[in-house]
């Protein structure tokens, strides 16, 4: 069973055909899928889901937290379910693949407490940009 679906079957959460196929789907390392390409697999598994049920399932795990939106200059939201394990992302500017990178530190030490205005930080993000071997 897939980290995802473990998580939310803790959670108690209302675990129907169509919400397990798109859990299912987001299952994986690096992955970083757009809704339609999210339906498009869905489909594959159970071809009569919709794609209103996908963008909800997805809503719906962002709201709960369980899945980052993640956004990448014009190009459409990607889902990422690696929620719960602190990462940054490093995304190829060409062709829009998307990696999570772990890099040692503190990200956080980076900023220093006269630039941060007063905010209390609680997050940081950080997206790394370039080009991947690919497209190089």
């Amino acid at each position: 069973m897939s980290d995802l679906l473990m998580r939310l079957r803790e959670r108690g959460w209302r675990m129907t055909s169509q919400r397990r196929v798109v859990a299912q789907v987001l299952d994986g390392d690096h992955v970083h899928l757009t809704a339609d390409e999210v339906h498009i697999r869905a489909t594959r598994l159970l071809p009569e889901i919709s794609r209103a049920t996908v963008y909800n399932t997805l809503g719906e795990l962002v709201a709960l937290g369980e899945v980052i939106e993640v956004s990448t200059h014009d190009r459409a939201k990607r889902y990422d379910p690696n929620a719960h394990h602190p990462h940054h992302h490093l995304v190829c500017s060409a062709c829009g693949t998307i990696r999570d990178v772990h890099p040692t530190g503190d990200a956080l030490a980076g900023l220093p407490p006269e630039e941060r205005f007063g905010f209390t930080v609680s997050d940081v993000a950080l997206t790394y940009r370039g080009l991947c071997p690919d497209c190089a």
